[in-house]
């Protein structure tokens, strides 16, 4: 790794409502990377299951937590944001993981290119799979792809003042509503061909109320539509021009 990319601190912030159970993988996956000095932010968003537990038996060190009343992972995110000592900022949920060599792919990108404020990786699905022995385990499932979620990238802290926080009025979709404002600002983004997140599939995360999940996608386009058209922008790249307009 070179000097500059050295020099980043990374904070990681990883908000967790009932995820005892995934949460010290997540944690050694981070742990891990070959980059540091890095700082590990646990905001627990209101968890009735044994989280506080398992982070206290995490032990100390760089591990920072921090418990609230359940009020969503945009306002989890955000207060991570907010006590974040470092200049770049990752994001894992509970239940995935990170390939060993993420940050300094990602880290040596963004200190090749001084105006480069975002990169972004490929997803790798993992989904749950009864093996011969009768116990299960993760497996990769479909090829690696181009996934919106803040698990694959890695953020310039500065990117926060210009785009602004999570919108903490989304119940779902804060993720998608965040990455369109990135767009409508022109961002400097640049996506690579390695995979950067393991994205494990599971009974809880594929629960989730679809209904839900789908008014607050279309409240997403409509507000990024109203925006748009306020302050007429005309067109936004597709996210499939990020990976070409940085290469060297």
């Amino acid at each position: 790794m070179n000097q500059t990319s050295a020099s980043f601190f990374v904070s990681v912030i990883i908000p967790v409502f009932n995820g005892a159970a995934f949460l010290p993988a997540a944690v050694d996956s981070i742990q891990r990377q070959t980059h540091h000095p890095l700082e590990i932010i646990i905001i627990d968003d209101g968890s009735t299951d044994a989280t506080a537990v398992t982070v206290a038996e995490l032990g100390g060190g760089n591990n920072h937590y921090f418990y609230q009343p359940n009020s969503g992972p945009a306002a989890a995110r955000n207060r991570g944001i907010k006590m974040a000592r470092g200049n770049v900022i990752a994001f894992l949920d509970a239940d995935d993981l990170w390939p060993n060599n993420k940050l300094e792919l990602q880290l040596t990108r963004l200190a090749n290119e001084p105006l480069l404020e975002i990169v972004v990786g490929m997803t790798q699905f993992m989904r749950l799979t009864k093996m011969k022995t009768g116990q299960s385990q993760f497996e990769p499932f479909q090829k690696p792809q181009l996934f919106l979620n803040f698990g694959n990238a890695v953020f310039r802290k500065s990117v926060f003042d210009k785009i602004g926080l999570f919108d903490e009025m989304m119940g779902h979709s804060e993720d998608i509503d965040w990455w369109l404002r990135a767009r409508e600002q022109d961002v400097s983004i640049f996506i690579l061909d390695d995979v950067t997140l393991l994205y494990r599939m599971h009974s809880s995360n594929m629960s989730i109320d679809k209904s839900a999940r789908h008014f607050f996608f279309i409240k997403a386009l409509k507000q990024s539509l109203d925006r748009r058209r306020q302050h007429n922008i005309k067109t936004v790249k597709p996210f499939s021009d990020y990976q070409e307009s940085h290469k060297p």
